[in-house]
């Protein structure tokens, strides 16, 4: 089994279709699935089976898959240990940041890098957990957010380091009945109008767990991605929100602690299995494992 078709193989997994392949790695639909089709006759098993217009992977080419990643791993190891001769680590280290984490914690990331022959490459992409995987078709590191609660989004072809705990905090407008309080509990705001985000965020995850302790469903009058637009709709008096500890920077605000539920969301650094061993991948999660302890004793 060729190494380049083991790559198609998986930008397959990653990427759904045989199109989204050929565009990714700039070939023709037709030599993509050549490619698929030799791959299948080494194998000796089938690896794609119809799915109504489309195909999709067997439970071989699942298999299959796994031991690409840690194949294609392998290879990146050595071509970076080559490197490491050369004076390591060095390289282009692709990276995705949620907005919110990547203001935060980007900028000591790239500061740490400068001048270490390792160049960071950073783009803003805000998923749910699901998606995480999806994205290290792109990236080499995806740092992502969830509910503390929620299950890590390590997998069979993700590792997963919980990086981080930022707690989340209710945020009022200063005119509000509550702003004068340092703590509220969910009973308290059971009857409040609500700015939220989009469901399957870690903020929304929270807002659902302050419906099951008092038994009123939220009423979510907004729904926001951007902290910033949350944070000026709330200051002018539209509703209150909860709020990632770190992310608040409207200095008219009115912080109140959550208590009586557990609300944090926690930072977690998303690789293919094995990536890490890389020298340059390895240097640049050390730079976020430090950027974190900085802003967290804080």
């Amino acid at each position: 089994m060729s190494v380049e078709r083991l790559r198609v193989l998986r930008e397959f997994a990653d990427r759904g279709t045989v199109g989204a392949v050929a565009s990714a790695l700039s070939m023709t639909p037709s030599a993509v699935s050549q490619q698929l089709k030799v791959l299948a006759r080494e194998a000796g098993v089938a690896l794609l089976e119809p799915d109504g217009r489309r195909v999709r992977l067997t439970d071989a080419g699942h298999a299959l898959v796994v031991r690409a990643d840690e194949v294609l791993a392998a290879m990146d190891r050595a071509v970076a240990e080559m490197a490491h001769y050369r004076g390591s680590p060095r390289g282009r280290v692709r990276v995705a940041v949620f907005p919110s984490g990547g203001a935060l914690l980007l900028p000591h990331v790239l500061t740490a890098m400068a001048d270490s022959g390792v160049d960071v490459l950073a783009s803003d992409e805000d998923v749910p957990p699901a998606g995480v995987s999806r994205l290290l078709a792109d990236y080499d590191i995806v740092l992502t957010h969830r509910d503390e609660r929620a299950p890590s989004v390590s997998g069979a072809r993700v590792a997963a380091r919980v990086l981080m705990r930022e707690p989340i905090d209710v945020v009022v407008a200063p005119t509000h009945r509550l702003a004068g309080k340092s703590s509220v509990t969910p009973a308290e705001l059971a009857q409040e109008s609500w700015i939220s985000v989009r469901g399957g965020f870690p903020v929304d995850d929270v807002l659902r767990s302050i419906a099951t302790v008092t038994g009123v469903e939220p009423r979510v009058v907004q729904r926001l991605n951007d902290f910033r637009v949350i944070e000026t709709v709330v200051a002018a008096g539209y509703g209150v929100a909860l709020m990632p500890r770190f992310a608040v920077v409207h200095p008219g605000l009115a912080v109140l602690r959550l208590s009586g539920v557990r609300a944090a969301r926690a930072y977690e650094l998303a690789t293919r299995p094995h990536a890490g061993k890389r020298p340059a991948i390895a240097s640049v999660l050390g730079a976020f494992r430090t950027a974190a302890a900085l802003v967290t004793e804080k």
